[in-house]
Formats: structure tokens, C-alpha cells, sequence
């Protein structure tokens, strides 16, 4: 399985900016993607997700101003980011995971830098 990203950059605080991620390989078609966020030091911390029936989960610092999106036939997710802060600032990780039985998978992107400047 693999994981590409695009849409990172520098954005002024209030600025959008647009996240996507575009899974190819053997993905189990019952799966959740998502987007997580890791600053230096810190752990990595879950953005935003949605499953693969459209059920969608966010941090609740995002809440309101991001939306998570997807396209199942291209296996596709988009973060779409408004508002930005500068505590926003992260490399973002893309995220697909699914269950077989009581294991979890868990595939990653190679990150991409979103910073916010003020």
C-alpha cells in the first residue's frame, strides 16, 4: 500500500489551504482514512478521519474549521483547512487502516509541512 500527498505549504494565519492523499495497492475496502498531525517531540495526534461508509471523526481543535472528504472509487482523502492558526503548524501524515479479525493495519504517508505564519 502506498500513500501520496500533496497540498502542503505556507499559509498566513486565516488563510485555506487543501490537503490530499491518494492510496493505491491492496486496500481492504471497508477502511477508515484520515489525516494526523506531529510536531517535533510530540506524538502524532489524529486530525481528522472518515470511514470508508462516510463516517467522519475530528480533534476537537479542528473542529468547525476542517473538513474531511473522500473518494472511494480513487481511494482518495482531502483535508480541506480554513482558518488556519499557527498552531496548526505540523507535518500532517495520511493515514488508511483497516481491521482483519481484531488486528488493525495501518499505513502511512510520508508527511507534508503545513505551517501557519501569523
Amino acid at each position: 500500500v502506498q500513500l501520496v500527498e500533496s497540498g502542503g505549504g505556507l499559509v498566513q494565519a486565516g488563510g485555506s489551504l487543501r490537503l490530499s492523499c491518494a492510496a493505491s495497492g491492496s486496500i481492504l475496502s471497508n477502511n477508515a482514512m484520515g489525516w494526523y498531525r506531529q510536531a517535533p517531540g510530540k506524538q502524532r495526534e489524529l486530525v481528522a478521519a472518515i470511514t470508508s461508509g462516510g463516517n467522519t471523526n475530528y480533534a476537537d481543535s479542528v473542529k468547525g474549521r476542517f473538513t474531511i472528504s473522500r473518494d472511494n472509487p480513487k481511494n482518495t482523502v482531502y483535508l480541506q483547512m480554513n482558518s488556519l492558526k499557527p498552531e496548526d503548524t505540523d507535518v500532517y501524515y495520511c493515514n488508511v487502516n483497516w481491521f482483519v479479525f481484531r488486528s488493525r493495519y495501518d499505513y502511512w504517508g510520508q508527511g507534508t509541512q503545513v505551517t501557519v505564519s501569523s
